[in-house]
């Protein structure tokens, strides 16, 4: 090797869009005049400047070369570290090249843009629009969509409701709009309204559109309804005022006096024996669920009635009397919480079997059945069961009692308050506090040990469901 080489300094960082200068220090070792020309090689070489392109020197003396580095603010210009190389040719020894090596790191940026299409949709009943977003930074982007508007006149059903794209990528979002009253007839409605691209520690974006809702009738057919039903007003007064009457020219027959017969008195009749008092009647047999009185047994009077029958047994009664006793309240054993996307339980970080800590936040981990995995719920009311949680003796909790997206879910000391008042849908699987209205939500959709639990707007997703399994 007839060359030495130094990159002062090796490494170093850059933003996006900026530049940054390394100087390469070289000196001619060999015993002849040499000529060097500058190749940049690697990921970095189009960005990559030398100046001077070449430089001349004697034996044994040393140059300089500046290398500048300029990556653009683009999805090209891939974040964290990134190798570069430098060839350097001698004209004299062509074969021995110098190739020195550093690093260049060039810091993440994230620029998203969003459009909806069309800006304007138009239906009876729906409208489907669709928002494109691109990613144009040069780091993955996560984000959730939401839909909005001034009056709450529209609902939403946004398919993917989250999405993530990878620096440069593009994604395409189905949503739908339904008015929540339907125009029969008039003139159209225009609804403004808007969906947000919302991302954890970043400011909503949020895209304005317009939904232009028509009539479900024509104008003209309410027109010509509202005269037909004016004629056949018009037609039944009509009707009922001149009324046509209708007369017949049959007569009536003449009907003979019956002769008349005059009534004969009958032999007075011997007068009847005295008859027996009549026996008492025996009650009707009580209908069901009702009480028979008891009978008395009968004295004189009535002409010689023995006594009485014998006193019916009493029926049980329903609906009066004192409320039946209520089952005791079942048990709530211990059980496991699991996520459905991730198949790992609801752990308290550092867990405790005696008492817990107090403050230690929850995260996801393989289930074990231990101490610190097994939750207790003091819930009610299917199938939206509303209650506490319990672990170790604590509580689960919302974090100061935060209701921003990204709050942490910890266990805390039980207060009573509504940071520990969660409600358990046992139909779709959510989790949801009852303070933030928010869902127990696995961060940045992780599904392995150690990712942390937090709040988040409930979308659907598989890292925001869970359901419970009994320890045995």
């Amino acid at each position: 090797m007839s060359l030495w080489t130094s990159l002062e300094p090796a490494s170093l960082t850059v933003d996006a869009g900026s530049t940054a200068t390394v100087r390469l220090r070289l000196r001619n070792t060999s015993d002849v005049v040499d000529e060097y020309r500058f190749m940049p090689v690697g990921e970095l070489a189009p960005y990559t400047t030398v100046e001077p392109p070449t430089l001349r020197l004697y034996p044994g003396t040393t140059g300089t070369v500046e290398l500048t580095f300029a990556p653009p603010r683009t999805p090209d210009a891939t974040a964290g570290p990134n190798p570069y190389a430098v060839q350097i040719i001698p004209t004299e020894h062509p074969e021995a090249i110098a190739v020195p090596e550093g690093n260049v790191t060039i810091t993440p940026f994230t620029e998203v843009r969003a459009e909806l299409l069309p800006h304007t949709v138009k239906g009876r009943f729906r409208g489907k629009p669709k928002l494109a977003i691109d990613n144009l930074g040069n780091t993955s982007l996560t984000a959730s969509l939401v839909g909005k508007d001034n009056g709450d006149e529209l609902t939403y059903e946004i398919r993917p409701a989250n999405v993530q794209i990878e620096p440069g990528r593009a994604a395409f979002v189905n949503a739908r709009l339904k008015p929540r009253q339907i125009v029969w007839f008039g003139h159209k409605q225009n609804r403004p309204f808007s969906l947000a691209v919302r991302r954890s520690g970043y400011t909503p974006i949020a895209v304005d559109g317009v939904y232009v809702q028509r009539g479900v009738l024509p104008r003209w057919l309410a027109t010509l309804l509202s005269i037909v039903l004016v004629l056949l007003m018009v037609f039944l007064a009509l009707w009922f005022e001149h009324r046509p009457t209708v007369t017949t020219q049959a007569t009536a027959l003449a009907v003979s006096s019956p002769i008349a017969v005059a009534p004969t008195t009958p032999a007075a009749l011997p007068s009847p024996p005295a008859s027996p008092a009549a026996a008492p009647t025996q009650a009707a047999p009580p209908a069901a669920g009702a009480t028979a009185p008891a009978r008395t047994s009968g004295g004189g009077g009535g002409g010689g009635g023995g006594g009485g029958a014998p006193a019916q047994p009493k029926q049980p009664k329903s609906g009066g009397g004192a409320p039946a006793t209520k089952p005791a309240a079942p048990s709530n054993p211990p059980v496991e919480i699991v996520g459905d996307g991730s198949n790992r339980c609801v752990t308290v970080t550092n867990g405790v079997a005696p008492g817990g800590k107090d403050g230690e936040p929850l995260e996801l981990w393989d289930c074990s059945k231990a101490v610190w995995q097994q939750w207790t719920f003091d819930i009610s009311g299917a199938p939206l069961y509303r209650g506490t949680i319990h672990s170790l003796g604590l509580c689960m909790d919302v974090a100061g009692a935060d209701t921003a997206d990204g709050t942490t879910v910890q266990l805390a000391n039980c207060s009573g308050d509504q940071a520990q008042v969660w409600t358990l849908n046992t139909q779709t699987g959510d989790l949801v506090s009852i303070l933030a209205n928010k869902c127990l939500d696995a961060t940045n959709q992780g599904t392995g040990n150690g990712t942390r639990l937090q709040l988040w707007d409930c979308g659907g997703t598989s890292n925001q469901k869970w359901h419970t399994q009994p320890l045995s």
